[in-house]
This record gives structure tokens, sequence and C-alpha cells, in this order.
């Protein structure tokens, strides 16, 4: 071979080698100044370990749709079923019925017109604290479908183009993970009315988001519903509300509905005889579930003080964790300890009854 042929092939060869140095180190540096670099590896982390526990570890994602993944909620994870929800028959009947069955048995529910398949849209709405968030988790609990708890603050990016493509992933990662219930609470802050005055990026996201929940490319026999909570309804959309055509209203519990939350959350609390679960009832108009609760924590606290303030635990120099203490010695509820509040303690008339003599 020639002298000066070994030089040519000598300095392609040192050539290529700088090339590729030269690609790695600019690759490198790239992504090291990637101002999301972390949130995307923390998100691959995560969004891996739910796959696994879902039984999709061989599911192939992008890197849009692992940043969704990681919000998608195992079933065991949630600890509410329809069983703990009191008062609210109706409508949970209704969900399993128009949502959940056609969810789980599609074949029950295909024909040539597509009328009997599972809404593309659930909305939840009332006043706060009625239960709308609760059974969104009961429902995903019972129908088993994948559940993506979708905050907004997920699609929310400030690099043009990325909450598009952030919005475009959570449907192909629901259509792949199908049946799937996109869950989005407070739904009327992220699909309110539209107006001139909405930011560029946010009317984008609109569009993205309804383009791709009710698009060309769907089908009939695609398994997906967009579940929304709001306590102000008529701040949607009218075009978000189109695609809801599942709508409930869950109001301030009636006196049949209270008796029946007030017996299933006191049902595992020691009660003195002959409780009068009618007259707390009659007291209670106007509380909502959220409050029902509340005022039966605040209730139950107070025997549980009485009981600690006999082992004198504020005493000087007294250990709280050498205490003897024994549940059982804790004295039975009574009606009169809904009526009563520690003083210095803030009274608040949604979760604190006035005080009376209570018979």
């Amino acid at each position: 071979m020639q002298p000066q042929t070994k030089k040519y092939i000598a300095d392609l060869t040192l050539f290529a080698v700088s090339q590729i140095a030269f690609y790695y180190a600019f690759k490198y540096i790239i992504s090291s100044l990637d101002p999301i670099k972390n949130k995307k590896k923390d998100a691959h982390e995560k969004s891996a370990k739910i796959m696994d526990r879902l039984g999709q570890r061989d599911l192939k994602l992008n890197e849009y749709e692992q940043v969704i993944a990681a919000e998608v909620i195992h079933p065991e994870d949630i600890k509410v079923d329809f069983e703990q929800i009191g008062g609210l028959d109706p409508i949970i009947r209704s969900l399993r019925e128009g949502v959940i069955l056609p969810l789980n048995h599609p074949e029950l529910f295909t024909g040539p017109s597509g009328l009997l398949g599972a809404p593309k849209g659930v909305l939840l709405y009332g006043p706060p604290g009625c239960g709308k968030t609760m059974l969104a988790k009961a429902l995903a609990k019972e129908s088993g479908a994948t559940f993506i708890n979708m905050h907004v603050s997920t699609l929310t990016d400030k690099w043009f183009g990325e909450s598009n493509k952030l919005v475009a992933a959570l449907f192909s990662l629901a259509h792949k993970m199908q049946p799937a219930i996109i869950f989005i609470d407070e739904i009327d802050s992220f699909l309110r009315e539209r107006r001139s005055s909405d930011h560029e990026i946010t009317s984008m996201m609109k569009a993205e988001f309804m383009s791709m929940w009710d698009g060309l490319t769907t089908g009939e026999d695609t398994r997906i519903i967009v579940l929304g909570a709001t306590n102000r309804p008529n701040d949607i959309d009218s075009a978000i509300l189109r695609r809801m055509p599942k709508r409930f209203a869950i109001q301030l519990p009636t006196e049949e509905q209270r008796m029946k939350i007030l017996l299933l959350i006191l049902s595992p609390a020691k009660l003195e005889p002959n409780f009068n679960y009618q007259k707390l009832v009659q007291k209670t108009a106007g509380f909502s579930g959220s409050d029902l609760k509340e005022a039966c924590r605040n209730a139950l606290m107070l025997p549980v003080r009485e009981y600690l303030r006999t082992k004198d635990i504020h005493a000087k120099g007294s250990s709280i964790q050498g205490l003897d203490l024994n549940k059982e010695d804790i004295r039975a509820l009574k009606l009169s300890d809904f009526f009563q509040h520690e003083s210095g303690e803030e009274a608040s008339s949604h979760v604190i009854l006035e005080q009376e003599s209570v018979d």
C-alpha cells in the first residue's frame, strides 16, 4: 500500500472518530441543558413501575405517554367503592348500567347505529363536599378500567407545542390501555368557555383536546370515557358539554340520604344505647356529605379528649409514649356530643351544631 494511501486512510479514520466524538459530546451537552430532563426521568421511572403493576410492562410508550402514564392510578390504591357511599343509590345504579357495563361488556351494547355504547363523556356536578370525587374513585375501583387521574398541571408546559403533544399522548395512552377513564377534577378550570382573551397556548390545548376526544379517527368501538367533576357547570364550554351527554347532579343530601350517610359513617363507632339518629338528621339540614363527616369527627373527638385528660397527659414531665391507653375505656358517643365544641376552638356553622339541650 502506498504511503500516501495510508495517510489518507489514517486522516479519514481520524476525521470519522472525531465526528462521532463530537456528535456524542454535543448530544450530552444538549441533554444536560434540557430543563425538564429530571421530570422526564422521574416520569419514566414512575410509569415503568405503574405499567409493571398493571401487567403492561411490554407496552411501548413514547416520552410524552410516559409522562401521562405517571398519572395512572392502580385499582388497589383506591380504597373507596360504591358500598362506602351513602344516599346516592339512583346515581350509582345509573353509573353501573350506563358506564361500567358498556366498558366491561361491549358485546352487549354493540349495534349498527352505535347508540348503546358507553358515553364519551360523563359530568358530575353539584355543590362542594357532596361526593363527586368519591363517586369518581368508586367508579374507577368498580369498573376495573384504566383510570388516568389527569392533573391540568401535567398537560401544561412552557415550551411551545409541548402541551399539545401531551394532550395527544393522553388519548393515545388511553387508546392503548382501553377500557380507560380519563378523570379531570374541577374540569371548569381547564375546559371553561372559550374567549378571545384566552392565551394562545390555552386555546390550542382546548382545540387539541376536543379534536382528540371526538375526532375523525375516533371509532364507535372506542372505550374511552372522559369523566369530569365541577362545582360550576355553567362555566364549561358548550362544545365540551355536548361531548358529555351523561350528566349527574350531585345535590345536598335529603333527610333520607343524610340518614344513610350518618348510619354509614357512625357504624364503626361505639354509640350510647338508643342513639337518636332521627334528631341528628333533623338538625343537620343543609349539610353536605363532607360536612356530616366533619361533624361526626368533631363529636367523636370529645370522648377521646375526656379519656386522655383522665390520664393527665399535660402533666409536667409526663411521657406520651409511656401512657397506658386502652381504646375500650373510651365512653360511648352521645347525641349531646354533636352540640358541643371545645372552648378556644374556632366554631364553624358547617361542622358544629348549635348548642342546645338534648333530650
